[in-house]
């Protein structure tokens, strides 16, 4: 389900990759994400480390801490951070990748969704720099 602050042209923005993107579930593959390279970005903290088995699959993760509010408060955030997520991968993500987004307290629930796409972004741009 898409939020109602999407709008249809951010879907266009550009040619789609050729991987699949998969959900982190694992806790070993957050703590293993822990360790790696994060970039904080005023609205989201993204992390990101590439894992060197040969696969081309991106996954990634999301997690907001009771910090981010109630429950209510912290699923909205978890949408949004999904959402973000499906609009930016596909473009900015490099196969072999896993990305754990994480929820700021405050901000990524009640930000405009422009923004969380925009530092989201720059967060790739950033970690992937580093390598």
């Amino acid at each position: 389900m898409t939020p109602p602050e999407a709008s249809v042209e951010m879907t266009e923005r550009a040619p789609r990759a050729v991987f699949r993107v998969c959900d982190l579930k694992k806790r070993t593959d957050f703590l293993a994400l822990n360790r790696a390279r994060r970039q904080v970005m005023p609205t989201v903290l993204v992390q990101g480390r590439h894992r060197g088995d040969g696969s081309a699959d991106v996954r990634v993760g999301f997690t907001c801490s009771k910090k981010v509010g109630n429950a209510v408060a912290r699923n909205r955030a978890k949408r949004r951070l999904r959402e973000v997520a499906r609009h930016v991968l596909p473009i900015h993500a490099r196969p072999g990748w896993d990305y754990a987004l994480i929820g700021r307290a405050g901000v990524t629930g009640t930000a405009p969704f422009e923004d969380l796409i925009c530092h989201f972004e720059t967060a790739l741009r950033k970690l992937h720099s580093k390598v």
